[in-house]
């Protein structure tokens, strides 16, 4: 019962999110092909907008756009004259994906790493050094991180290549200039849970009854200290594998977030809205996916809504 309510919550959260972005849309003023009406005879402007059910109310269009959006159907772009949104998606989210699942794995790994090591050595140098790696990462902005490594590690000591996308040396500065921040959440979140669960009761008496060290820790410490930072990987697990806007595009990679901000500049509704949908959709899965995740790592939490 707990999951099909919340397949149908699912469902009402992403309409939801599609009216308020359609909606949204059109208080905008004009449309895509605004900027061509003084160049182009007013016949040609007419097609255009009839193409893309411009002419029609609003209520027509929202109700087509629903309709599309039921088939998976995210219609043309108005930019593209090649490719629709659906092609556009397509191509863009396999780069995305990549590259937001290897910073992902960097931010979970090294930040999982650090907080672990400050909370078994808390108040000692490792302790410090970990907490100044992970402030700094939390202070310094992507924005900001990215062109330093590209000054530094392409530009100055040619360790990697910039501004193209093929092998996967290309990955490893966007990755890491992703994963500062998401690294240092994480190194803060596990210290301070890790810190709160060794001083329970049960972890002194697991102790007590002669459980090695590295047992203690592994088995009771960090499987009870994760469960705040799953609660945070969810929802960055979807930011990451949908596409980093600003990093994608300093780094001029053809993902989700380049498509998503030429489509805002170039005022591709169609793009923006479908982006916007996929990107809700993302995230709402993934979220879903993260409350089953707690039943597998501690089988004491049940699934239930609330009235169950």
């Amino acid at each position: 019962m707990y999951i099909l309510k919340r397949i149908f919550t699912m469902i009402v959260t992403i309409w939801v999110i599609a009216t308020l972005t359609f909606v949204i849309m059109k208080f905008i003023p004009g449309d895509p092909f605004s900027s061509d009406a003084q160049t182009l005879p007013e016949d040609v402007i007419h097609n255009i907008r009839a193409k893309y059910n411009l002419d029609k109310p609003v209520p027509v269009q929202y109700l087509l756009y629903m309709k599309n959006l039921a088939t998976f159907d995210l219609g043309p772009s108005t930019q593209s004259r090649t490719r629709d949104v659906n092609a556009l998606i397509s191509d863009g989210f396999p780069v995305s994906a990549t590259l937001g699942i290897q910073s992902l794995i960097i931010a979970i790994f090294f930040g999982l790493l650090l907080g672990i090591i400050a909370a078994l050595n808390h108040n000692k140098f490792l302790d410090y050094t970990s907490m100044v790696i992970a402030i700094i990462g939390i202070s310094v902005p992507s924005f900001i991180l990215a062109p330093l490594l590209i000054k530094f590690l392409a530009v100055k000591w040619h360790l990697f290549p910039v501004a193209s996308w093929g092998t996967w040396k290309h990955t490893i500065l966007p990755s890491l200039a992703l994963a500062a921040t998401p690294l240092a959440v994480i190194a803060r979140f596990m210290r301070s849970s890790m810190l709160e669960v060794m001083s329970q009761n049960y972890m002194k008496m697991a102790e007590s009854k002669g459980l090695s060290p590295v047992g203690i820790v592994v088995r009771h410490g960090i499987r009870n200290a994760i469960l705040p930072v799953v609660t945070f990987i969810g929802p960055l697990f979807a930011v990451l594998i949908t596409g980093t806007f600003v990093i994608e595009k300093i780094f001029a990679i053809p993902g989700l977030g380049k498509h998503f901000v030429d489509s805002i500049l170039n005022r591709d509704y169609p793009v923006i809205l479908g982006i916007t949908v996929f990107f809700s959709s993302i995230l709402i899965l993934t979220l879903f996916l993260i409350d089953i995740s707690y039943r597998l790592i501690d089988p004491r939490i049940k699934l239930t809504s609330k009235g169950d």
